[in-house]
């Protein structure tokens, strides 16, 4: 059983949405601000916790960087905000996913299982990929180029890691939704640009001068090595 927060003031959402959660085999605590929301955070250590943006007492994107100065525990804005710059600056503040209103419990329920999937204790995979001087180790959840190791985050490691597992190959932005962010039903492409321009940044490349990350217009991206390297 998973332990869960649900930090939504809207209670015809809130309500509905911790009866489909618990019928999921969640246990579910809730908060409708964001300072108990912050409370209950501390207090009772959830796995994950579900974060509305739009609270009365304190933006969402606000309580979102307090939680991070204290707690490391995996974050899903769930919120009816779709603009990119939004999206941007939840991301940036340290959430894991986002998805925006309206979805279904299932889209939720997909979310949740795919972030606790990239939690420390989950392991498995296959062996260490090299592509170029790139090397992917799935079970170690580590990367690293030319032997210097890569930053990244949750959400960067798991979309290079599927690139590099296709090397070669074009793969669609539907593709990396589904199979990276587990949304089955569907998804913002603009979600993964915003990855794809970050983990080009940490490559050392740009959509313009493209090293390994190559986008093929129309289609998706493909993953190769430079080249001299292969």
């Amino acid at each position: 059983m998973t332990h869960l927060l649900l930090i939504e003031d809207d209670p015809a959402i809130r309500l509905p949405l911790m009866r489909a959660l618990r019928e999921h085999g969640h246990a579910v605590a809730a908060a409708h601000t964001a300072m108990s929301g912050l409370q209950t955070a501390l207090d009772e250590r959830p796995e994950l916790v579900v974060l509305d943006l739009g609270l009365p007492d304190l933006d969402g994107i606000e309580l979102l960087r307090m939680l991070r100065a204290v707690s490391p525990v995996p974050v899903i804005i769930a919120t009816a905000r779709d603009d990119e710059a939004d999206i941007v600056r939840g991301l940036d503040a340290g959430a894991d996913d986002y998805v925006v209103k309206p979805f279904t419990a299932a889209q939720l329920e997909a979310r949740i299982r795919a972030v606790l999937r990239r939690g420390p204790g989950h392991q498995g995979g296959p062996a260490p990929i090299e592509v170029g001087g790139l090397r992917v180790d799935p079970g170690a959840r580590e990367a690293s180029l030319d032997e210097v190791p890569l930053d990244l985050t949750p959400r960067e490691f798991d979309l290079l890691r599927h690139l590099a597992s296709r090397a070669g190959q074009v793969v669609t932005k539907r593709e990396l939704l589904t199979e990276v962010w587990q949304v089955p039903y569907g998804g913002a492409d603009k979600t993964v640009d915003v990855h794809l321009s970050w983990l080009r940044r940490k490559l050392g490349e740009t959509a313009q001068e493209p090293r390994y990350l190559h986008t093929v217009r129309g289609v998706g991206i493909r993953l190769s090595a430079p080249a001299r390297e292969r």
